[in-house]
């Protein structure tokens, strides 16, 4: 029959209190709305939006920068340390075993304390021991427990952050492409200008040799120009910088990137519907965030538990034999067991400390979260707006351009029939030039501001990109 106190002690580690504050969540305030929500919003939030531009490069490219990227790599292997931190942690919930051999030869001297040892004892003798070792905390103040909690919350953390990466790279594979589409095209205009104005200069070269035109009409079209050769030679630089930004994202060296439909023919993502509290589930840096603020909370918990005493039940059994062949005979079997117990009297404030800091850094984790809310409700208000006005003032500038055609097809024609100087000529051209580099960036910006709200308000996709990770990974495997 086991003895009643035992039985006692195991029902105190098994139910025993927890000290510490149980986690609460927060209080957040939520706006009702985003205040420049866009009315043709759709619950678009769950596919993998990035297929909406058309673009099968475009979807390589993302593919492969989830396989090979060294961020997500990075974020997968830090999954792993936490998952054995919290499988350490949780090993403290059972008995810890241990079994120990030992064999030794000993030469006790003849004169050993008060009697001396006679001459007829050998005082050369041997001792082997085999000995299984127990060792079991009882929890009964709950300090394993917030540990555990603590651990469990900081794996899930990690692998929320694991998936903030993949939303992050997501969204920075397609925003630098098309930034280098952006470039490509600007590129294009830079070069096609260029081979427009060095045919006039020709002609320019050879009406000023025929006196038809005077030098000053010459150095302003040779002006024009090397102005447009400049600006090739400043976008050329840029396009091979975007490339190699780009293939570092998808895990490869420095260099060229296969392209896909230029970024006049890219379809534009609808824009993705949702409130601002959905942002709390859809968020994984938000769930990060909430994730960090329990383990910090648990650890109080466990600092607090210091102050009361460490109980544990510990056992022993083995053999003890002064002859190797007689081990594990019955005479050899050894046992014990009992209970140890520790606790602190004066520790200098040392726990004191400790809770402290506890409560400091879940104080600094509750801080981080509200925050880091705030901070997304700005980020979803400043892609809605810039998605908005982008799209209106690519509109503008789209009428600005071809208003800028008429001028400058006008205004040569009057300077070819001696109507204006080439000032207006080349007043006119030149801000075309200038209308049309604006008009293709301000394209990209529409892109890149629908990436950002994506990106903003997270959703499904982000599992959805995750599993197609996992899936392509499975099928590379032999």
């Amino acid at each position: 029959m086991p003895n009643p106190s035992f039985a006692l002690l195991l029902c105190l580690g098994l139910v025993g209190c927890m000290v510490g504050p149980d986690y609460q969540a927060p209080e957040i305030e939520t706006p009702a709305a985003y205040r420049y929500a866009d009315k043709e919003a759709k619950n678009l939030s769950n596919t993998l939006w990035w297929e909406q531009f058309q673009d099968p490069v475009l979807n390589e490219l993302i593919r492969s920068a989830l396989l090979e990227n060294k961020d997500v790599k990075i974020a997968a292997a830090r999954v792993e340390q936490f998952q054995g931190r919290y499988g350490e942690t949780r090993s403290l919930y059972f008995p810890q075993i241990g079994l120990g051999a030992q064999g030794q030869r000993n030469r006790a001297p003849r004169d050993n304390g008060p009697v001396p040892l006679s001459s007829t004892v050998d005082p050369v003798y041997n001792n082997y021991q085999a000995l299984l070792s127990v060792n079991w905390e009882l929890d009964i103040w709950g300090r394993l427990r917030r540990l555990n909690e603590s651990a469990r919350a900081d794996l899930l953390a990690s692998e929320e952050g694991r998936r903030s990466v993949i939303l992050s790279l997501v969204a920075s594979v397609a925003t630098s492409y098309v930034t280098l589409r952006d470039l490509d095209r600007e590129l294009e205009i830079a070069r096609t200008t260029a081979k427009v104005r060095g045919d006039s200069f020709e002609i320019f070269k050879l009406r000023f040799g025929a006196g038809t035109i005077s030098e000053m009409e010459l150095a302003q079209n040779q002006s024009e120009y090397q102005r447009t050769l400049a600006s090739v030679a400043q976008f050329e630089p840029l396009v091979a910088q975007q490339e190699n930004l780009l293939a570092v994202l998808l895990g490869r060296n420095p260099g060229p990137i296969l392209r896909g439909r230029d970024l006049a023919h890219l379809t534009l993502p609808a824009v993705p519907a949702g409130l601002p509290s959905d942002l709390l589930e859809r968020r994984p840096d938000l769930r990060q965030a909430e994730l960090n603020l329990i383990s910090a909370n648990a650890q109080i918990g466990a600092a607090k538990a210091q102050y009361f005493p460490t109980i544990s039940l510990t056992g022993l059994l083995g053999s003890v034999s002064n002859q190797l062949s007689n081990l594990f005979t019955g005479p050899a079997a050894t046992w014990s067991y009992g209970v140890a117990a520790d606790m602190p009297i004066f520790t200098g404030g040392a726990i004191a400390g400790q809770v402290q800091q506890a409560e400091a850094f879940q104080q600094e984790a509750l801080l981080s979260y509200q925050k880091a809310i705030q901070s997304a409700f700005g980020d979803v208000e400043n892609a809605l707006v810039a998605s908005s006005k982008s799209r209106e003032q690519m509109a503008f500038q789209a009428s600005q351009v071809e208003a800028l055609r008429t001028y400058a097809h006008y205004a040569r024609l009057r300077y070819d029939n001696g109507y204006t100087s080439y000032i207006e000529v080349l007043d006119a051209e030149r801000s075309l030039f200038d209308a049309e580099l604006n008009y293709t960036r301000t394209r990209g910006s529409v892109f890149t501001s629908m990436i950002d709200l994506y990106k903003a308000t997270g959703g499904g996709w982000v599992t959805e990109a995750d599993q197609l990770t996992a899936a392509d990974t499975r099928a590379a495997q032999p």
